[in-house]
């Protein structure tokens, strides 16, 4: 899939880049309380969607392993599934609470829990309720639970302990979907941070500012800039991501949001 274009332009923008982190209300352009979310995965569906982060554009595509386009081997995702623009997991940080893994080089993730299935590339205002930190093969890989600001249950959810209050179970099955989903490849469970517990909002917006401001670091080229320490694998991730994503930016856009 394509990037989408601007509103009364033909330019094609980057979902990664070119939407702003907070949403703002397209009728007073003026910033409101929620968050964009940009869907790769719609629920009930398998084929394992993803901003192509190392393109230029940063289309969604399907992934692809050896040729083979890659869907989820253990069944129908049952949340809409995707990650929260200008973000990104610093492969180069250690969060203290990470069980001493680096981040895994992606745009943050998001589980959004409404009733709607989203189409992949659509961007929807979200609420922020709180955050699991799983280690993914030994990195960091943060995910982000939020409701649509305009689902039905969004008015009676507010912070973590809301959701299983009002809806008993979604969170211990999320991270169950989460620590199974690689086994039908053949690979082990995957493991949690912080004793598996859900973070509430307030700790997930600490871990969504550090990732934004990651992600400016990362496209005006002042990571790429300060890696001489680091190893030759993590440099090559850096440089790869810090190329293709500088020729990606919108000049209008070239201010980094305010967060």
């Amino acid at each position: 899939m394509k990037t989408v274009s601007k509103v009364g332009g033909k330019k094609e923008i980057s979902l990664w880049h070119d939407v702003t982190l907070v949403h703002v209300d397209p009728a007073t352009g003026k910033p409101t309380p929620y968050l964009n979310f940009v869907n790769e995965i719609p629920k009930f569906s398998r084929k394992k969607y993803e901003i192509a982060t190392d393109e230029v554009g940063n289309p969604i595509k399907q992934d692809e392993k050896k040729g083979v386009l890659r869907e989820f081997k253990k069944g129908d995702i049952f949340f809409n599934y995707g990650c929260l623009p200008r973000t990104w997991e610093d492969p180069t940080f250690i969060h203290p609470d990470a069980d001493g893994c680096r981040g895994d080089n992606d745009p943050l993730d998001v589980c959004e829990i409404g009733l709607k299935v989203i189409k992949p590339g659509d961007v929807r205002p979200v609420k922020i309720l709180g955050i699991l930190c799983m280690i993914d093969e030994g990195e960091a890989d943060w995910k982000v639970i939020t409701i649509d600001a305009e689902d039905k249950w969004a008015p009676y959810l507010n912070n973590i302990d809301d959701v299983e209050q009002n809806l008993p179970g979604t969170l211990d099955a999320i991270r169950e979907w989460f620590r199974t989903y690689k086994i039908p490849d053949g690979k082990p469970p995957n493991v949690f941070g912080l004793d598996e517990k859900f973070m509430d909002k307030s700790y997930a917006l600490e871990i969504i500012k550090e990732c934004n401001h990651a992600w400016k670091e990362l496209i005006t080229g002042e990571k790429e800039r300060n890696i001489s320490h680091m190893e030759e694998g993590v440099k090559k991730l850096v440089r790869k991501l810090s190329k293709s994503n500088l020729l990606s930016l919108q000049p209008e856009d070239s201010e980094p949001p305010t967060f």
